[in-house]
């Protein structure tokens, strides 16, 4: 892909991003100016250029396509026309949802219909040029050419604020499109009521992903309008009240002076009309674009200031700071300024404590929260009483929860592992007894718990038979439960977090079950080809048996293959090596994951495998913890020579500059840890395994007012390898830290060489 980025120096002295040519160095070493939103907008990355503030509810961004796997944030870098600017986004997943409360400047006359991307001419559909968009931060601006309109975004939590340049005209407006949604879902209510000539506000609830999915908004604008609206693309002629449908839109007229800018702000709530309006003068009661858009980059600059890196190369600085940025999109706060939200029952609740939406625990419990819990300790204690609500009103711990809904995306149950990892790492400010009991129920089998769920399908996805099966069998048969072998792998790893947290309160009868139970993933192992493999109801292998293929739907393996499942043992890594009859002949098979032909065997392969070294696939969460494994062996070059691999390959400051979906954080929360040195294999053990850092030094200041430092001294292109590691001056002897080593603020020095070694007998 041509792809080129360039950075100009735009607006009150702040470093804007645009799009032509990265390669200027940055003279302002902060950390704000080094974020490029567009990093991960093409290729399948799936992320969204648009305006957002650290969690907050509105992502105010541009959609530029609706249908397609690529079309996930709304937004894909290779398009040339905007369909509008909607409110809410989705960063980096690989199912797409949300798009809401699409907004579309226009002059002239124009459809009342979107148009297409082959003929933006039959609808409100605009071209643009790259070269007139800029994004950092907080902020996003673009130039729509068929109406000579400059578009700028920002915004606060629950509001969008819009400044419109418009041209000359005696036809200028906006078009709201309630019908407008990301992967098509079903709309089930849209609604418009004319308040006055300056305000509207409305609903709109859609069936998708989400199943019951209601945002309310309230928008005003500066400027008085005339309105148009139309259901079924069908003009109404009452232009007050209300207008209720599944496909109401409208036109909003006025006219303006050359150069006459219009702002409109876009409240929303998953509550009520009075929510979304209440949100609105509680955060944006006035018309000041400039205070706003400053307001963002100072909440920016107090997250990315977190973490302080030093080093000559500013594209890894451009990726660093991307990534830090990406990791504080999500979990998005999801209630009222007066603390009402919608729970998983569907019933409206009121909390003084934050209550969040689009938890993508599958991928996040990996590096992002564990990441939270180093530089974001309290955020992620709120996450978990969250969770806990959640578990409450909906009956289960979520697995994948997206605006008050089960999705039941994903297997396992890694709720389970956010709590254990913060609990086990000291952080305890929740409820500790019903976080045991809410992590025992999301793995036993009752399938006449009730559950709030809005389909018998998605309960079967909170519960599948898989949990049935391991107390069965003592492990889950392929003929009768798909993905066999990945469910069964996770709950084991999901057992052992909750022995280890009954260990820890003392509740020796759960813990030592649980312990049994982790142990399960040797009655998959395949002595004869050494790989995790599925077994039938009888004991026999599945056959015909190859570790190349996938299939999306129907196979052993989610989202990848035996190739890359066979290492998920991440709770008992010198159990999965004793398997293989030692530490030299593990190593020898996982040295052969990273040099096997790459090629992917199925017609129906997940497409999620992509970032590819051998069979090991880092656009996909399974491969993440794999290449540390190299330390368990007594290896470690080896784990620096894939480190710097995947951070320089996989990793740049283009926007393809992701080789997979963002997963809300979860992929570049990985590369945040390993520019540091150092990655949570196993989430709940309180270690981080040793990689190689990427800088010369990192500071990361800590909530408890101490730092940590890292230091890398003789790092070089030729010097790539580890010989000593410090903690305070002395010598580690083990390739681990722990990450009490982090919270006292000690400092961890690397010393770098030509020569490979295993440095902690070095």
């Amino acid at each position: 892909m041509q792809l080129k980025l360039m950075i100009s120096v735009l607006s009150a002295g702040i470093l804007l991003f645009s799009c032509t040519s990265h390669k200027q160095s940055i003279k302002n070493d902060n950390p704000f100016n080094y974020v490029d939103p567009f990093i991960g907008t093409d290729y399948h990355g799936h992320t969204f250029p648009g305006a957002a503030l650290p969690f907050g509810m509105v992502q105010l961004s541009p959609d530029t396509r609706t249908q397609g796997w690529d079309a996930c944030a709304g937004y894909h870098y290779s398009d040339s026309s905007i369909i509008g600017f909607s409110h809410t986004h989705l960063s980096g997943t690989g199912i797409g949802d949300y798009g809401d409360i699409l907004i579309m400047p226009f002059t002239g006359k124009v459809a009342i219909e979107e148009g297409s991307s082959e003929n933006p001419d039959s609808g409100y559909r605009s071209r643009f040029k790259k070269e007139s968009e800029v994004a950092y931060p907080g902020y996003y601006k673009v130039f729509l050419d068929d109406y000579k309109i400059k578009v700028e975004l920002t915004a606060t939590e629950r509001v969008g604020l819009h400044q419109y340049t418009f041209p000359k005209s005696d036809e200028a407006g906006v078009i709201i499109d309630l019908s407008h949604s990301i992967h098509g879902q079903r709309n089930t209510i849209n609604e418009i009521r004319v308040i006055n000539q300056y305000e509207i506000e409305g609903l709109k609830k859609t069936q998708g992903w989400a199943t019951n999915h209601y945002t309310y908004f309230k928008a005003k604008f500066s400027k008085p309008f005339e309105i148009q609206i139309y259901n079924d693309d069908k003009l109404v002629e009452k232009e007050t009240g209300k207008v209720s449908g599944t496909n109401v839109k409208a036109r909003l007229k006025f006219n303006t002076k050359k150069n006459e800018k219009v702002w409109v702000k876009v409240a929303i709530s998953g509550v009520d009309n009075e929510g979304a309006s209440k949100n609105l003068e509680s955060e944006l009661p006035d018309w000041d674009f400039d205070s706003v858009v400053a307001n963002a980059k100072n909440k920016w600059e107090k997250q990315l200031n977190k973490i302080l890196v030093t080093g000559d190369n500013d594209a890894n600085k451009r990726v660093f700071y991307t990534a830090l940025y990406h990791s504080n999109l999500s979990p998005t706060i999801y209630n009222d300024v007066d603390g009402r939200y919608r729970g998983l029952d569907q019933k409206i609740h009121k909390s003084e404590d934050d209550n969040y939406t689009v938890y993508s625990l599958w991928d996040t419990y990996r590096a992002q929260h564990p990441l939270f819990t180093i530089i974001k300790p309290d955020y992620n204690q709120s996450l978990i009483r969250d969770l806990l609500r959640k578990y409450q009103e909906g009956g289960i711990l979520p697995m994948w929860e997206l605006a008050a809904n089960y999705t039941g995306t994903m297997i396992g149950s890694h709720a389970v592992s956010v709590i254990a990892d913060a609990y086990l790492k000291g952080y305890r400010d929740f409820d500790t007894e019903l976080a045991l009991q809410a992590m025992i129920d999301a793995v036993v089998y009752d399938s006449i718990k009730p559950i709030h769920y809005p389909s018998d399908n998605v309960k079967k996805d909170l519960m599948p038979k898989a949990k049935l099966y391991i107390d069965e069998y003592g492990f889950v048969p392929s003929d009768k439960e798909k993905a066999a072998v990945s469910k069964a792998l996770e709950f084991d790893y999901n057992y052992w977090c909750i022995a280890k947290v009954a260990e820890d309160m003392g509740k020796d009868d759960i813990a030592k079950s649980y312990y049994a139970k982790s142990k399960t993933y040797s009655k998959y192992f395949d002595k004869s080809t050494g790989f995790m493999r599925g077994r039938n109801a009888d004991g026999s292998w599945v056959t015909p048996f190859d570790p190349a293929y996938s299939d999306h739907t129907n196979a052993d393996y989610i989202e990848g293959n035996a190739w890359q499942w066979t290492w998920y043992v991440p709770q008992d890594v010198d159990g999965l090596i004793d398997l293989f009859g030692g530490k030299k002949q593990f190593a020898v098979k996982l040295d052969s994951l990273f040099t096997v032909s790459s090629e992917i065997k199925g017609e129906n392969a997940s497409a999620d495998i992509t970032g590819l070294i051998g069979q090991y696939a880092h656009g996909n969460e399974p491969s993440h913890h794999i290449i540390y494994l190299f330390n368990y062996a007594d290896e470690p070059w080896r784990t620096q020579d894939l480190v710097e691999q995947v951070t320089t390959e996989f990793y740049t400051d283009q926007p393809d500059g992701l080789c997979g979906n963002e997963d809300c954080g979860q992929m570049s929360a990985w590369y945040i840890f390993n520019a540091m040195g150092f990655y949570p294999v196993c989430p709940g053990s309180n270690l981080y395994s040793i990689g190689k850092p990427l800088f010369n030094s990192i500071s990361i200041h800590l909530n408890n007012g101490k730092t940590f430092e890292v230091e890398t001294k003789g790092l070089s292109r030729t010097n790539k390898y580890i010989q000593k590691v410090l903690l305070n001056g002395e010598k580690i002897d083990t390739p681990f830290i722990k990450h009490q080593d982090i919270i006292e603020g000690k400092k961890l020095t690397y010393i770098m060489g030509k020569e490979p070694v295993v440095f902690w007998n070095n």
